[in-house]
């Protein structure tokens, strides 16, 4: 599986945030995961059904973490 990330403004807010997308895994583990990134990173974020946003530009830490957990990473 082949999780992909990128970077969007918010459109409610105009900040940047990175976005992962792709997930097929169960709310739980989404959930796991998001929390993981999130302490990482060290900022707030939240998850929209499958895909997890990070509160600004973190997409080269995400990427890292992500394949430490064995996921195989794509950066638009």
């Amino acid at each position: 599986m082949t999780l992909k990330i990128h970077e969007e403004r918010n459109p409610r807010t105009g900040n940047q945030m990175t976005v992962v997308s792709n997930i097929k895994h169960n709310p739980q583990v989404i959930e796991k995961l998001a929390s993981k990134l999130k302490s990482s990173c060290g900022a707030g974020g939240h998850v929209e059904g499958k895909s997890i946003a990070i509160q600004g530009s973190h997409t080269d830490k995400v990427k890292k973490i992500l394949q430490k957990e064995g996921f195989d990473v794509n950066v638009k």
